[in-house]
């Protein structure tokens, strides 16, 4: 009987031993399956998962009221997303479908799935540069705004249109533009029509500090006749160290009560910028623009004026200088007169030179 229980005993021992290696062995297994599923998961969500050529960064833009697969199509079009897989599983997890937010984004090369997938549901958007200048008229703004953020152009000119809108602000159609002022402005690029003229307004306000008002009121001019006045200087000259003095001419008659025969207002009355040469049948347009005929400021701005052509006026040159005309070196600078008979030799000169280089319109 001894015997026969030793040899059980020892049986015993070895299926327990037995028991113990599977089971370390079972979960040295788990172990290992936890551990490569982590693994893989980490490499999912951490590792770079972003592409963009030359390795720069890549601007993308979210239209507003897109869906998840809108913005799916927007990054595969572009080619910046490495494994499409792990992006959707990421964005899934993370509710990105149900949170997509418009706006610029900025994807550097080797950003992460997650961190990716947490700047867009976050709409951690970076601001874009919006620019302009040289600007005829609201059409040419709205467009040139129009290519650079979200607004519509057509919803821009619409309420630069709206009287009702404007005389709150206490503009009309015709001025609207007056306060635009050209520069460049930090924007969120799915910024809509309403923003961005709310936005210009603001800035236009700022602009209108108690310095430029008082130096507006002593050259007896309001803040719209100042921009209206610094349009006619934007296309008398691009030299902004002489713009003053055309400034003062034009104010000086003003205050004489003369007509201010400012050829850059029959280019508009017309509507033909090719006009190089401003002749005697150009002043018989019958337009309210028409300075040749009409007493004081036209009823709106020809352009929207620089910053540089506004403080020119405002700054203006307080000689004695009732004319000006182009030099005859087509240097762009203009020769100024204080009497009518100086001017008419000024003027023959530069006719001798257009007529020399056979510029006739």
């Amino acid at each position: 009987m001894a015997y026969y229980h030793s040899r059980y005993s020892v049986g015993k021992k070895k299926k327990k031993s037995k028991l113990k290696r599977f089971v370390f062995l079972f979960l040295t297994f788990l172990i290992v399956i936890a551990l490569g599923a982590g693994y893989y998961l980490y490499r999912v969500i951490y590792n770079p998962n972003t592409w963009t050529p030359d390795g720069k960064p890549v601007s993308v833009n979210i239209p507003t009221g897109s869906d998840y697969q809108t913005l799916k199509n927007i990054l595969y079009k572009n080619g910046l997303i490495i494994h499409r897989k792990n992006f959707e599983w990421v964005a899934e997890k993370k509710k990105l479908n149900t949170l997509v937010k418009p706006g610029h984004y900025v994807i550097p090369n080797g950003m992460s799935t997650l961190d990716l997938v947490n700047m867009l549901r976050s709409g951690n958007q970076v601001p874009v540069k919006v620019t302009f200048n040289n600007v005829r008229d609201i059409y040419q703004l709205a467009q040139k705004v129009g290519s650079q953020i979200e607004a519509d152009s057509a919803d821009i000119v619409e309420i630069l249109q709206d009287s009702a809108f404007l005389e709150q602000l206490g503009l009309k159609p015709v001025t609207a533009s007056v306060m635009f002022l050209p520069n460049t402005y930090e924007f969120w690029w799915n910024t809509d029509a309403e923003a961005f003229v709310s936005r210009m307004y603001q800035e236009y306000v700022k602009f209108w500090n108690k310095e430029r008002l008082q130096k507006a009121k002593e050259a007896g001019l309001s803040k719209v006749e100042v921009v209206i006045l610094a349009s006619i200087v934007e296309k008398e000259t691009t030299k902004n160290d002489e713009k003053p003095m055309i400034a003062g001419v034009y104010i000086n008659r003003l205050k004489k009560g003369w007509r201010l025969q400012a050829d850059p207002t029959l280019v508009y009355a017309l509507n033909d910028y090719t006009i190089k040469r401003v002749l005697n049948k150009h002043k018989l347009i019958d337009s309210p623009y028409n300075t040749y005929k009409h007493l004081g400021l036209p009823p709106g701005p020809i352009c929207i004026p620089s910053i540089a052509s506004i403080d020119a006026v405002l700054n203006y040159d307080k000689g004695n200088y009732f004319y000006f005309c182009a030099k005859d070196d087509f240097s762009g600078y203009h020769v100024f007169a204080k009497t009518n008979r100086q001017h008419v030799k000024n003027a023959k000169r530069y006719q001798k030179a257009l007529n020399a280089r056979n510029i006739k319109k």
